[in-house]
């Protein structure tokens, strides 16, 4: 079993903004599949189905960015899944908008939502999606410019890129991590 976690924040106020991509990458799956993902469950919103013969539980968490390992941890123990079949996807401040960086762990990067997710699960031992969502611009507060919107251009890129992260996903449970790497880093639509 698999628990593919997309971070973000609930509520409608963050609904399109830079650091909700993975939510969009958890409703892509959820529609490609024909995953429910409205039980409220562990501190998200979860669905339980299969993909391409794996059974996945799709989450949402719903503690804000970062705290998302609260409900991670929370997951993880109920359904006795090990963080190394865990896949998150999150925004990435670091890639340029719609690029895709697959890693089997690692560190946080400065992103507190992942830093939450270590310290919660005691390891950097988790696959991870990284959606690039394009450097935060001179002048600009971080917390602003991950809350804001996407450019009307950048809007087209990203939802072709939300597609290929949902297949990355996919691909990092049938083929391996190596092989998703090697598919689709640096990828960009």
């Amino acid at each position: 079993m698999y628990i593919i976690a997309g971070l973000g924040n609930p509520t409608r106020t963050y609904e399109g903004t830079r650091h909700n991509i993975g939510f969009e990458v958890i409703d892509r799956l959820a529609d490609s599949f024909r995953i429910d993902v409205s039980i409220q469950k562990n501190k998200a919103l979860c669905g339980k189905g299969v993909i391409e013969g794996q059974k996945v539980i799709l989450a949402k968490p719903q503690t804000y960015m970062n705290l998302s390992g609260d409900s991670l941890r929370e997951l993880a123990a109920y359904y006795k899944v090990e963080p190394e079949n865990i896949i998150v996807v999150f925004d990435d401040i670091s890639l340029e908008p719609g690029q895709i960086r697959i890693r089997p762990k690692g560190s946080a990067g400065g992103h507190n939502g992942v830093k939450n997710i270590i310290a919660r699960l005691g390891t950097e031992e988790f696959p991870r999606v990284k959606v690039g969502v394009g450097e935060k611009p001179k002048g600009w507060d971080l917390a602003d410019y991950v809350l804001s919107r996407f450019s009307s251009e950048d809007r087209k890129v990203m939802d072709e890129s939300v597609k290929l992260a949902a297949e990355a996903v996919v691909a990092i449970m049938t083929q391996g991590t190596d092989a998703a790497m090697n598919k689709y880093n640096g990828k960009k639509k």
